[in-house]
This record gives structure tokens, sequence and C-alpha cells, in this order.
């Protein structure tokens, strides 16, 4: 008959490994979940790799066992619990109990203990046991029916008692002979003096055991060893109680409770949606949730919409045009057959008021089809972005799991996906109002789903022959950089291969090893930019990145993904990337197309106006962050260079140096020039003195004077900080929401990186609702004015324009007065204008 097999998982021992492990892992709110993650991870792959029938976890209590009552330093090393770790040990424990796990925990025992006796009760029922720890400790339990196995190499590794003499040179039983000898730093658990692990293996197999070697200790010829036994034998006989695990702990044990029922996956969803886990919900069997559905009607004929739609002013829509578009009205789901006269003048009407779920698509999947959607109303996915905009996902499954208790399908019917709409509108609703973001989601975030729409079906023209020629300057520049590279190195290497690229800078090129990752020495930019003043080669490497990333980023990829026929490209804006406000851009990502070098500025040059009579319009804000950090400080001095249009950052040498302004060096002028950027994003001392390369002691100087020349600066930052600590979020001009959980972490890092957003969030995200709420009046005026001029494209504080040549007076005229008057500041906005026929090659529009 086959043999009931019993799984044993040394739970606490998982927990800390899996802690330290994997790093800063939490949810958005700050709740940690590293611990959980890694336990879950091995949990899951012992139930499906092993099918176990049976299965206990066993957790330790507390510090205070028997042991520290023989030996007061007993694992006195080791520090108290971390609070991130203690935080998830109850939330491990919910979910262990809802998969209908047995748990074991005894005050004044160790998991170990349990173990030990949890295994001598089942092989004394008639069981087999398999003990899954990293633990050398629990090698001693190992015997017919009970080997320990772990998991962590590859596919794990079995001991049976073969493999533990292999490992130890002992019988298992024999294990806890060899700690007492050579002690257990892990433990702190003190060895012998001189006798390490396969000394203390040699011993025990000549002497057969323990007691024998220390009985024996009075013939020995070796008078060092014989001391050592003599002087320590006390000692030795703690270490061996301490090492020796208890098997007659008084737990109860009956077969039958140790048997995985089903899980109570209405459990397990509660506690992985509170923890964030995708992943793991996904996994879950999808719940009849009570949100409505629905009803599926019959397919509709266009002529029958206009009876239907009598008096009717509200339209769920679900889907866009590509993957068939779907009707809510009443309740009801219609599936029109295509799209005729009837349904697109309902679509097209700005008096019928669309609900759905990323809309944005919906509109651009429409317009490529010539067909308009007005009316834009209600979006569930930004109303949700709006509430929390921390989250890595908005999808309609996604925010029906965390505002209706919902856990429907990736891919769902329609009837089931307008009813999640529907649902949804009411509660999202209801909490924008209680959040006071009501006003900046109807005023702000539901027009502009409409200009990004026609910003994207717009797109940019790009002149695929500049990129061309582009693409082949670059190719030459990497031909001499490569044989550069390989000069410098003394031989071949794949450059694109960290490994490779390791060997040549620490250990060919003996250069210092800068920081670590998991897999060696790291050679990211940071490390490379720190050894560039070490050896020419980094510097090399720097480059040649660079010039690769434009090549395969842009100049190769922009032609491609331009339409053959219009050879334009049309960009995707994300209204729902940032946690600030801002907006993102991909497909391809136009936000980062790099400055500072020429290739990436020359990308700019191959983007250009359509026609032989059309410009592009570029209007950027000038200083816009600075002027928004002058209005919520109410610094005198900096409200006063604005106001008087002084070139602030000559101004602010100008303070800190002691000097008139006009006697301001280039070089006084960019150190100021950082500080005042950087103060908005924390800038330390440290950080001043590696940008610029000053002495950290003078970088530290700058920024002490620059606060004395701003003190309402410095009163800023510490009232923004207070207030995040205090509410658990910051706020935007216009009241958009920046929750930051992790304010009063007692982790220093991750305590002072909320502490710089909570400072750099009101002043990035008030610039964001700036740019994007003068987005939508100036797109509204040239809509009014009938202009042909098109909004094309906006990156951070910059906004492009296509239009004719004849509208460039009046659009300059309407875009400056629509940027500079969108919000009442207490110094004036400014917004540099520039016209040309490409992105690069432009002239100032006084």
């Amino acid at each position: 008959m086959h043999k009931k097999k019993l799984y044993l998982i040394d739970a606490t021992a998982f927990c800390y490994r899996a802690f330290y492990a994997l790093g800063n892992l939490s949810t958005s709110f700050g709740q940690p979940t590293n611990a959980i993650y890694g336990f879950l991870n091995i949990l899951r792959k012992i139930t499906r790799e092993h099918k176990p029938d049976y299965l206990a976890a066993c957790f330790d209590v507390s510090r205070d066992t028997f042991r520290q009552k023989k030996f007061k330093d007993y694992k006195v090393q080791r520090p108290p619990m971390p609070d991130g770790l203690s935080t998830q040990i109850p939330l491990i424990k919910e979910i262990i109990t809802a998969y209908r796990i047995k748990l074991f925990e005894k005050e004044g025992f160790e998991a170990d203990d349990i173990i030990a006796t949890l295994a001598r009760k089942a092989k004394q029922k008639g069981m087999s046991v398999v003990v899954i720890s990293s633990d050398k400790d629990m090698l001693q339990l190992v015997e017919e029916g009970v080997e320990v196995f772990s998991p962590y190499k590859d596919e794990g590794v079995y001991y049976d008692a073969a493999k533990v003499k292999e490992r130890f040179g002992v019988e298992p039983k024999l294990v806890p002979d060899i700690i007492a000898l050579m002690g257990d730093s892990v433990d702190n658990i003190p060895g012998v003096k001189g006798i390490g692990e396969k000394t203390a293996a040699q011993l025990i197999t000549e002497y057969g055991s323990l007691d024998k070697l220390i009985g024996s200790k009075g013939k020995m010829k070796q008078e060092k060893l014989k001391e050592a036994l003599s002087s320590n034998e006390e000692m030795i006989k703690v270490n061996y109680e301490l090492a020796k695990l208890d098997s007659a702990v008084d737990v109860d044990f009956d077969p039958e409770k140790l048997k995985i029922g089903e899980p109570d996956t209405k459990e397990l969803y509660r506690i992985f949606k509170y923890l964030e886990f995708k992943r793991f919900l996904k996994e879950l069997p999808q719940q009849e949730d009570e949100t409505p559905a629905f009803k599926d009607a019959e397919a509709l004929e266009d002529k029958e919409l206009e009876k239907l739609f009598s008096g009717e002013k509200e339209l769920f829509l679900y889907g866009d045009f590509s993957e068939a578009l779907h009707l809510g009205i009443k309740g009801n789901v219609y599936r029109p057959e295509g799209i005729g006269r009837e349904l697109k003048k309902i679509l097209s009407d700005p008096e019928v008021k669309k609900t759905g779920h990323d809309l944005k698509k919906t509109k651009v999947g429409l317009a490529k089809e010539g067909i308009g959607l007005e009316g834009i109303d209600f979006d569930t996915m930004i109303a949700a972005y709006l509430l929390n905009p921390s989250k890595g996902e908005y999808s309609l499954s996604d925010v029906a799991w965390d505002y209706l208790e919902a856990h429907p399908a990736a891919v769902m019917s329609a009837e089931k996906g307008l009813g999640l709409i529907y649902s949804l509108k009411e509660k999202l609703a209801k909490a924008l109002t209680e959040k006071s973001l009501s006003k900046l989601f109807t005023t702000l975030e539901m027009p502009l789903v409409g200009v990004l729409s026609e910003m994207e079906s717009c797109g940019i023209k790009i002149d695929a022959d500049i990129l061309k020629g582009l693409s082949k300057e670059i190719e030459k520049k990497l031909a001499v950089l490569t044989r550069d590279i390989y000069r410098i190195s003394g031989g071949e290497f794949n450059i694109n291969s960290p490994k490779q690229l390791g060997v040549v800078l620490f250990e060919k090129l003996k250069l210092p090893v800068v920081k670590r990752t998991k897999t060696g020495p790291s050679t990211d930019e940071e490390v490379l930019t720190a050894l560039a003043l070490k050896n020419e080669l980094p510097a090399h490497l720097l480059e040649y990145r660079q010039l690769t990333k434009l090549k395969n980023t842009y100049i190769d990829t922009l032609p491609e993904l331009a339409d053959k026929k219009t050879g334009r490209v049309h960009t995707s804006f994300n209204q729902t990337g940032t946690e600030t406000g801002r907006l993102s851009s991909s497909a391809p990502n136009l936000q980062n197309i790099p400055l500072k070098s020429d290739i990436g500025r020359n990308i700019r040059r191959a983007i250009v106006s359509s026609g032989a009579h059309d410009y592009l319009l570029s209007c950027d804000y000038s200083q816009v962050e600075l002027r928004i950090l002058a209005h919520f400080s109410k610094d005198e001095a900096l409200i006063g260079a604005f106001r008087e249009d002084k070139d602030i950052h000559s101004f602010t040498a100008s303070l800190v140096y002691g000097v008139d302004e006009k006697d301001v060096t280039p070089k006084q002028r960019e150190t100021a020039k950082r500080v005042n950027f950087g103060i908005i994003y924390g800038l330390t001392s440290y950080g001043l003195s590696r940008d610029i390369g000053l002495p950290i002691n003078e970088a530290q100087d700058f920024i002490d004077s620059y606060f004395l020349r701003y003190p309402k600066v410095r009163d800023y930052i510490q009232e923004q900080i207070e207030k995040a600590r205090k509410e658990g979020f910051v706020t935007t001009l216009l009241g958009r929401r920046r929750y930051l959980p992790q304010i009063n972490d007692k982790n220093q890092n991750i305590r002072q990186l909320s502490e710089r957003q909570a400072v750099n969030t009101p002043l990035q995200g008030s610039a964001s609702d700036l740019i994007k709420l003068a987005m939508v009046q100036i797109h509204e005026k040239l809509r009014v004015k009938e202009l042909k001029a098109r909004m094309i494209l906006q990156i951070h504080d910059e906004l492009l324009f296509e239009l004719p040549q004849g509208e460039l007076k009046e659009v300059a005229l309407l875009a400056r007065e629509g940027m500079e008057q969108v919000l009442k500041l207490a110094v004036p906005v400014k917004v540099d204008i520039k016209k040309g026929k490409n992105w690069l090659d432009m002239e100032e529009v006084k």
C-alpha cells in the first residue's frame, strides 16, 4: 500500500530568506510584500510540483525558547525581526490558513523542534515525511522514511541518509555531534578553536559519537586536541543540547487535520487584492460576483437606433471599432451591424453623454474609420487613476478588483464589461467627490481625453531621408568606437555583454569595482561614469551605448512606425502613466529624445511640417517648476527675481557668491542652475559634488548659502514633508493627489525618497496641471475659430503645433495667451515660442 506522505515547511526560515533576498517590494500604500511574495512562491512550488496530500507550516513564536535558558548568548547576535518583516508574518499566516494548510507554533520552542516532533509522530503513524528546509540542523532528522528537501538549487536537493553522509561525512543522527564541535555562526553556537567542519567529521567518524570522543580524550596522543576538548568540555555539552532538536514538544497530531482542504478562494482573493498581487489573483478561479451584467439584446439594424434612442441621453461603450463596438443602452447590450448613419449621428452627438473604459482608445479607433466620438463624459480608467495614481495597471478587470469586489477575467463578455463600467461609474464618481477630485476630473482630465485622441490621430510627419543619413553617420562612428574599444581593451569581445565587459574592466584592466549586482560587478552608466575618471575606455563605452540606443530606439525605428501612405508617426499618449500627473508617450516614446548630444538633437530635425507652406510652432514654458516653487513658497527674493524678469540662475549665483549679476562667471551660473533645479528634487551636497566636481564641503556651503538667501524655500520643503507625514498625501495647484504611504518608514532610504517626492510632486504635478489645462483651452479655441492649426505633440513643458504659414501670427498669440494666462500665479508665467520647418532649426517668435 502507498504510504501517506507528510510535508513539513520550515516557514519562519523561508520568510526571513525571502525578506532579504527580494529587496524592497511593497503595495501602492506602503505595505511591504517581499517576504509574502517569496514565501508564496515556495509554497506554490511545493504544492504544484509535489502535490502533497498532507502539509503543515511551522513557525517560531518568539526568541524566548528553552535554548536561551541553557545558553543566554544563543542567537544573541541576530538583530530583532525587522519591522518590514514582522508586519508580513500575520498576512503569511492568513494566506496559509486560506489555503487550508495546518499551521503549528508553540511558545518556548522553535519551528525546528515542532518539525522534529511532527516527523516522529508521523512515522509512528506509518507515514513518510519530507521536511522542506535549507537549514543544516534539520539534516539530523533524516532516517528511513524521513527526507529533507532544500528547494533553492535549480530543481532542489533531496537529502536522504546517503546524501547527508556525502555532505557531512557522518550519518544524520550525528549532525548535532559535529555542530557541537565546530559551532554554528548562524545560531551563535561557539565552536572549539581549531576544529572546523572537516576535523569535526573526522573525529566523530573515528570515535563513533561525541560522548565516546569526550570519554576517550584522556587516551589521546595529540596534546593540543586533548587540551581543547578538556578545557571546552562543558561548552561542547551545551552546544550539543542547543543543536539537538527536541522531538517531544506537546503538540496535537491528527493526520486527518493535516490533509490539505479546498482553498478558500474568496479569502485568498481578498488577501491578494489587498496585497495587489495581480499575478496570483489572475490564477484564482473566476468567482461570480454581484455586479449586474447588461442583458444581451438582438443585433441591431441602424434604422432601429433612432427609435431606441428617443429621449435617451446616456450611452455606455465597450470596445472599439477594431474589436467590435458594443453599446449599453438602458441595461441592454446592442451589437450594431456595422456603423451606419444613425449610429454615427449618436456617436458624434455631444449631447449624448458617453461612458466607457479607456475612451481615448475607442475614439482613436473610430477616427480611423472616419467616425467622430463626441460627448465623452466619464472614463472609469481615468477616474481610477486620479483616485490612486500609484498603481501599475488600470485595466477594467483591475479597477473592478479594486472597487467592486469583483474578480472578472481579463477577457470578458460585452454584457459583463458594460455591467462593470455601469457599476464602477457610480462608485468612482462618489469617491472623486469625497476626495475633492471631481472638478479636476470633469474640467481637466475628461476634456483632455478628446484632445489627446485627436493628437494621436493626427500624428507627426517625419523625414525618412534625414533619419537614413543619421543612421549611416552613426554606423561610421560606431565602427571607429568599436576599433578604439578593442585597441584599449587589448582584444575583441562582445561589447553588449555585461559579463564580458566586466572581465575586461575589472580583471584585465584592474579597474576598481564600484558596485555589485547579484550576477557580479555592475557595468551600468553610473559605474562607467565614475570609472571614466581613471581610464579612457569607460568614456568610449558610454558613447557607444548612447549611439546604439539612439539608433535602435529612434533613428532606425521611426521610419518603420510611420504610416506608409502619409509618412506620419502616431505615438500613444498615456494619461495614466505617472504618479505626478505628467503625460508619457509610447510606441514611440517621444519624451526621451536626448537633447544634450548632437545626434539626439538631429533627430528633431527629422520631425518636419507637412507641406511647403506649413510650419511647426514650438511653445515652451520657461522654468515653470521654479516659478511654481516661488508661488508655493512665497519667498520674496525668488518672487522678486521672476517679477523683474531676471536671469534666475545668474541672480541666484550673485546672491550666493556675493557679486553683481554682471560679474557672475559661467561656472558660477552653472552651479547656481544645478542647485535651483536640484533643490526641487532633494539635491544633497554629495549629489552636487558629484555633478559639478566640487569638494563636498564646498557643495554643502553652497546649499546652506542658497537657503540663507531663499529662507522660505527651506520652510516650504519642511512644510510639505510635514503635510505628507500628517495627511499621507500631497496636492498640486488643482488638487491632484499623490499618496506617500512610506513617508514614515523606519528605513531611512525609503523615507527620504518619499520626502523628496513630497517636495517635488506639488511642483511637477502643478506644472502638469498647468500645461494640460492650457491644452484643453487652446484646443477648444482652435476649434471655435475653425483654424487649421493642430496640436501634435506635448513633451513635458512644451507644446508643438503644425499650422499653415498664414495662421502663424494668430496661433502664436493664442498659444502664448493660453499658456501664460491659464492660471494666476504669484509670478508671471513665461512661454518661449519658436517657428520652423522642422523641430530643430527654429527661430524665435516675438
